[in-house]
């Protein structure tokens, strides 16, 4: 019970502050473009790594993506939030092509 108090004031003080649940905790694919366009290079890394990561548990025999995975699919991300994406204020990086 203390926890389920403790993750919820957690979400009150997120929504209230106007942070971005993604700005805290990796959200992966379900990052939306918005968030990740502001992020730092290391934290598109990391939300990119999670997104391919749970994606390759689900689609292969669950080797973790490789350096040159993410980073072509975090350049995918970032070109697709800042063309296709941006329009529209929930999309996400998943959403982005496979490269």
């Amino acid at each position: 019970m203390k926890a389920l108090a403790s993750a919820a004031i957690v979400t009150a003080t997120l929504l209230f502050s106007g942070c971005s649940v993604s700005q805290v905790i990796n959200t992966g694919g379900d990052t939306k473009c918005k968030d990740f366009l502001t992020q730092e290079e290391s934290k598109q890394t990391q939300e990119v790594g999670k997104m391919l990561k749970d994606k390759g548990l689900k689609d292969r025999s669950g080797d973790p993506p490789t350096t040159a995975e993410i980073e072509t699919s975090r350049s995918a991300a970032v070109t697709y939030c800042q063309t296709v994406g941006k329009p529209d204020p929930d999309s996400k990086i998943s959403e982005a092509p496979p490269r």
